[in-house]
């Protein structure tokens, strides 16, 4: 479903990807893992083509990643999204943010439809009808990441990528928020990347996990093996330990 070969990245002196080669299978959830600032919101951007690779070839289903032309706009209709700060127009009632994708471009709908389908994505992450009409400054976090996760399947997307999806929220919460991804990614058939430093997510989320760390994906292989793999990189990131071969920035 998703091909990278050879991905890289600089921003100047800074080398972040250096040859990154990873597969998605269709229907499968990666979750990608590695440090703050190993490249793991670049990789997810370069793939949707916000951000350009210097050499490296991305595919969708064999074709070529759309970054410019005709074919951009059908491209990231394939797309859904869940923002790690939400992302949230401030200034629209909660069911235009969800609805956000289906009130404008080629998957435009009726206004009365849109806000139906939006009313129901809402309810499928647990929120009421009421707070359709609320805007995001009146919603707790967890509540405004429910709306982001119900923006980011309200189009019916094949792919969904998370970023961070569980950061700023209470240990309750967040797990509310892992089991409606694994719920939701499972009912739609979606192919899912999640990035993210939490392992209970990792472990709620992920079919299969790949290490990012130094440019290049360190491991990767199903979520059952990643306690037993001999990888000192991933060893260390899991345990959460201090000494290792990841150097810690003091």
């Amino acid at each position: 479903m998703i091909e990278l070969q050879g991905v890289r990245k600089s921003f100047g002196k800074n080398h972040v990807l250096q040859g990154v080669d990873l597969s998605v299978a269709r229907g499968q959830s990666m979750v990608i893992i590695g440090g703050s600032g190993t490249g793991k919101s670049v990789l997810l951007k370069c793939v949707l083509g916000l951000v350009t690779p210097d050499a490296g070839t991305i595919l969708v289903d064999g074709q070529p990643a759309a970054t410019k032309g005709a074919g951009r706009e059908p491209f990231l209709d394939r797309f859904g999204m869940l923002f790690q700060g939400g992302a949230l127009f401030d200034s629209l009632p909660v069911w235009q943010n969800v609805a956000f994708r289906l009130l404008r471009g080629a998957k435009k709908r009726p206004k009365d439809e849109a806000r139906a389908i939006a009313i129901e994505k809402l309810r499928r992450v647990g929120l009421k009808e009421q707070v359709a009409d609320l805007f995001p400054a009146e919603l707790s976090g967890g509540m405004q990441k429910r709306v982001g996760l119900a923006r980011a399947i309200a189009a019916e997307p094949e792919i969904i990528f998370f970023d961070e999806p569980t950061t700023g929220l209470d240990p309750i919460m967040a797990g509310v928020i892992n089991e409606l991804i694994r719920e939701i990614v499972t009912e739609m058939g979606a192919t899912a990347m999640t990035i993210t430093h939490d392992m209970t997510s990792v472990r709620a989320i992920a079919d299969r996990v790949a290490m990012l760390h130094g440019g290049v994906i360190r491991w990767t292989g199903p979520i059952a093996e990643m306690d037993t793999t001999p990888d000192p990189y991933v060893d260390q990131f899991i345990h959460g330990r201090a000494e290792g071969p990841i150097e810690s920035v003091r």
